[in-house]
């Protein structure tokens, strides 16, 4: 009995052994025929991964890796397409395609397919903070204490201030596209340029320049504060080129005034006649603004006191 059963066990092992190695050779050739592919997914904000896989189908691929997409994104290639050796997955925002699609189409572009995924590059914002100069004003001081004959006198010398303007810019393939203000902060507040003048006693026709045409003074030919303002959103907060009074604002002829002045009075401000059209809410009492072309000129125009008449 011993030896058989000897026998017996001896066989046993053999089978086992047998098995065993059969098992091992059948994950061999599974696995040789398995192919995995490195495929390379790219993100919508531009992070690239690299996944090793046997899948073959778009939407497999991502199920495999965790990805879902979002309601506004899909993926080129599709979603249920098959992708093959060397292919990449990019997960690109909707309506962003389909934008640049039709935009590209209704121009008649004729473009390779490279030239298609740059305009579903991602847009990355940044934070931009710019400074701009506050220019200062000059304000005169009449005194009667001067002796005659004596000059103008500065008090005090004008300084400029400044702001600090934060900006959300976005960009896409390094352009900008799409700039927002955030902030205004003033940092330096600006300093008024003070002067002192004489004041003389003299009548009002000799200190009040000529103008053209019989002429009234202005509430008796009143000094006023001159500014001036061109069409931006800046000056005006609208960009229409249309004034209060329906006209089109044309430099050399516009002035925005107060009330005291109806639509369509000739004022003569420092020796040339302007029309009044326009109306501002920074606009009262004795300040009258002159319409520019550009907002440098209007920054360069600053502030000036001049004697205002109405013109006939």
């Amino acid at each position: 009995m011993k030896k058989e059963e000897r026998a017996s066990i001896s066989i046993m092992k053999i089978i086992c052994i047998s098995i065993i190695l059969v098992l091992i050779s059948g994950i061999g050739v599974m696995a040789v025929n398995t192919k995995l592919n490195d495929v390379k997914i790219i993100l919508q904000n531009g992070y690239e991964m690299t996944a090793l896989t046997s899948k073959t189908k778009v939407s497999e691929i991502l199920e495999e890796n965790n990805i879902i997409l979002e309601e506004n994104q899909k993926t080129i290639p599709d979603i249920q397409d098959e992708i093959t050796a060397g292919q990449s997955i990019k997960i690109i925002d909707k309506s962003y395609q389909e934008v640049q699609i039709a935009k590209i189409s209704e121009e008649g572009v004729q473009t390779s397919l490279d030239q298609l995924l740059e305009n579903y590059a991602p847009i990355t914002e940044k934070i931009i903070v710019e400074q701009e100069t506050i220019p200062y004003e000059t304000v005169t001081k009449n005194t009667t204490e001067a002796t005659e004959g004596t000059n103008n006198k500065v008090l005090q010398q004008g300084e400029d201030g400044l702001k600090e303007i934060t900006y959300k810019v976005k960009y896409q393939n390094e352009v900008e596209i799409e700039k927002i203000l955030l902030s205004e902060v003033i940092v330096k507040e600006p300093v008024n340029k003070i002067v002192q003048v004489q004041k003389k006693e003299t009548s009002r026709a000799s200190t009040l320049p000529r103008a053209t045409g019989n002429t009234t003074a202005a509430t008796g030919g009143a000094t006023y504060k001159i500014t001036a303002y061109c069409p931006c959103a800046k000056c005006c907060g609208k960009a229409t080129g249309r004034t209060a009074s329906g006209t089109r604002a044309t430099a050399g002829r516009t002035v925005a005034a107060s009330s005291q002045f109806s639509f369509g009075t000739k004022l003569n401000i420092g020796g040339h006649t302007y029309t009044v059209e326009d109306r501002g809410g920074a606009i009262n009492g004795n300040k009258i603004d002159i319409y520019v072309n550009s907002h440098s000129e209007a920054l360069r125009w600053g502030v000036r006191y001049l004697p205002v008449n109405v013109v006939n």
